[in-house]
This record gives structure tokens, C-alpha cells and sequence, in this order.
């Protein structure tokens, strides 16, 4: 379970890195918080963020219980897969958001594949 740790505990850290670069754009493009629109270029750093949060509110659950039901090791792996889509999201969508769609598709299908893997080894346990 180390492995499923290291990898929570860097989707926290990327968050909150994500954080850290709209703080940084809020400056650059003259962005007073509360404010969360203004400058596009800002705009653009924002919704990384936040569409981050958005799936890490899956993403946990869904490592921490797959890792229950299976190897530790390639839980992990996938949960990897999704901390290199969300990389890729941040520098496409920042550049240009309609080339996001790699990042986004490296995010959403390793939560697809641990929910996935979650439901079936808790109907294994339960077909016992």
C-alpha cells in the first residue's frame, strides 16, 4: 500500500501546484481574488484547477478501494496514468484548452478503469 500512498499523496501535491500557478497567473494577469474571471490566460489556469478538484473527488475513492481488491502495485501504475493525463490537461489546456483532450482522456480513464476495478472485486467477495 506504499505505492497507493506515494500516488495520493502526489495527485495532492499536483493540485495543489495547480494552486499555486493560478495564485501565480492572478498576479500576472491582474486578477484580484475573490475574482475568478477576467483575463483568459487566467481563466485558463483556473479551470485546470478546479476541473482538477473536480476529479480528485473520484479519483481517492476510487484508488484507495481497487487497492483493496487488487494488486497494489498496478493500482498504483493506473493511478500514475492519471497523474500524467492531469500534466498533460495543465500544459495543453493552459496553451490552448481545445487540445486538451489526451490530458483529458489520460485522467478520466484510469477513475473509469479503478471504479471498474473496485465494483468487480466487491462482487467477487461477495459471489464467495
Amino acid at each position: 500500500m506504499n505505492w497507493i500512498s506515494l500516488v495520493s499523496l502526489l495527485a495532492i501535491a499536483q493540485y495543489l501546484c495547480f494552486a499555486f500557478c493560478v495564485a501565480m497567473a492572478r498576479g500576472r494577469y491582474g486578477v484580484k481574488a475573490p475574482a475568478t474571471v477576467g483575463d483568459e490566460r487566467f481563466e485558463r489556469y483556473y479551470r485546470v484547477q478546479m476541473n482538477t478538484l473536480e476529479l480528485l473527488a473520484a479519483f481517492l475513492p476510487t484508488l484507495w478501494i481497487a487497492a483493496q481488491y487488487w494488486n497494489a502495485v498496478a493500482i498504483a501504475a493506473i493511478g500514475a496514468v492519471y497523474l500524467v493525463g492531469r500534466l498533460l490537461y495543465f500544459r495543453a489546456y493552459v496553451r490552448d484548452p481545445g487540445s486538451r483532450e489526451i490530458g483529458f482522456v489520460l485522467s478520466l480513464t484510469p477513475i473509469a478503469l479503478l471504479l471498474v476495478a473496485g465494483l468487480i472485486g466487491i462482487a467477487m467477495v461477495w459471489m464467495r
